[in-house]
């Protein structure tokens, strides 16, 4: 069996990590660098750094904390925010990211997705997908910019479409949970697992060690992604690794 994954998130605004409930009311944390830095010394399998502003405001994301982290990092650093062509995410590569996220221009023209796994592979492409309750058959519809659009898009129609466009992994977020410390959302995450057969990250709802071995367990994920719980100091990634452990989830060592 694979080791699970604990994936740290920095979502960067400004230069600076935030973190919000729901996309909202977002409030400084600190320095994405020395965040970074210290998440990789906890245990973080991988970072992942997300502008989560680059799309609504039209830009491409800030590559200056790009590239101050990936010079100090030594585990996998996945970079989004803002890409909407494959020369936007080949900056991101050349600054130093192992790998890059599409979200928003993706739903808008899935060919970047092939585009990416085509010239990097697919192991270099990473779709995020911001999901939410909704009145879809499936009961999730697929949001963009940021968690602002609902774009009425079912979201087993779009997670069949991702990965059949080259898509390496899904890193699912549930809009409903994210920033709740409710927990994941397991039925949705157990959805995308009986949907694609790429690995699929869970996000949105993590409060404590005992979320994470419920979502590996129940939803099958490959890998979970912590931030809020992580920033503010309330577990560590040690914390939470030998809780996995305990609970028979086999994990890398810190």
């Amino acid at each position: 069996m694979a080791c699970k994954r604990i994936i740290a998130c920095l979502d960067v605004m400004n230069g600076r990590t935030v973190k919000g409930t729901g996309f909202k009311n977002l409030q400084d944390m600190g320095d994405p660098e020395e965040m970074a830095n210290s998440l990789q010394e906890q245990g973080a399998d991988e970072i992942a750094f997300l502008d989560i502003t680059a799309s609504r405001e039209k830009r491409p994301a800030n590559m200056e904390w790009l590239r101050r982290a990936a010079n100090s990092l030594s585990i996998p650093l996945t970079a989004g925010g803002g890409v909407k062509t494959l020369e936007d995410a080949s900056k991101l590569l050349e600054a130093g990211a192992d790998k890059v996220t599409v979200n928003t221009q993706a739903v808008v023209n899935p060919k970047l997705i092939t585009e990416i796994a085509d010239r990097y592979g697919s192991q270099c492409c990473t779709v995020a997908i911001d999901a939410a309750q909704g009145k879809a058959p499936n009961g999730y519809t697929v949001r963009t910019m940021g968690g602002t659009l609902d774009t009425k898009i079912e979201l087993r129609n779009w997670l069949r479409t991702a990965e059949a466009a080259g898509a390496g992994e899904i890193l699912l977020t549930s809009w409903n949970r994210d920033g709740t410390r409710q927990g994941f959302h397991i039925p949705m995450l157990a959805l995308a697992k009986g949907t694609v057969t790429v690995p699929v990250i869970a996000s949105g709802g993590a409060g404590c060690p005992e979320h994470f071995t419920e979502v590996f367990k129940k939803a099958k994920a490959d890998a979970a992604l912590a931030a809020g719980i992580l920033h503010r100091g309330e577990y560590t990634i040690r914390q939470i690794k030998e809780t996995m452990e305990q609970e028979g989830i086999e994990v890398r060592p810190c």
